[in-house]
């Protein structure tokens, strides 16, 4: 499933549209939907909450009011020469060394 902080571009009756940021996603009232907050990167910034199941969110086509829509993953892309993300380093420079365990002491 997407994670906070993701941006996704938005599918309206099968066009792109807009992109959005997601926000926040929560557990719905009912079994197997989840709330999602999006973050609407227009101007204005527009914030929306939907209802979708887990496959919606991970880009299955739905409809809303008749409409086809979808959500589809953004990819980063970073400029040449630029550093890799932080999290992308430190899966890099822990893989395979195994973690040390330092105990708590009491004087």
């Amino acid at each position: 499933m997407r994670d906070i902080g993701e941006v996704v571009l938005i599918y309206y009756d099968n066009q792109p549209a807009v992109y959005g940021r997601i926000e926040r996603i929560e557990p719905d009232i009912k079994k197997d939907w989840y709330q999602i907050t999006l973050l609407l990167l227009t101007i204005p910034a527009h914030p929306v909450t939907w209802i979708l199941r887990e496959a919606y969110i991970d880009g299955e086509p739905f409809t809303m009011g008749g409409v086809p829509m979808r959500l589809e993953e953004v990819k980063r892309v970073l400029p040449e020469g630029a550093p890799p993300p932080a999290e992308e380093r430190d899966k890099k420079r822990y893989q395979g060394k195994p973690g040390r365990v330092i105990p708590f002491k009491k004087p």
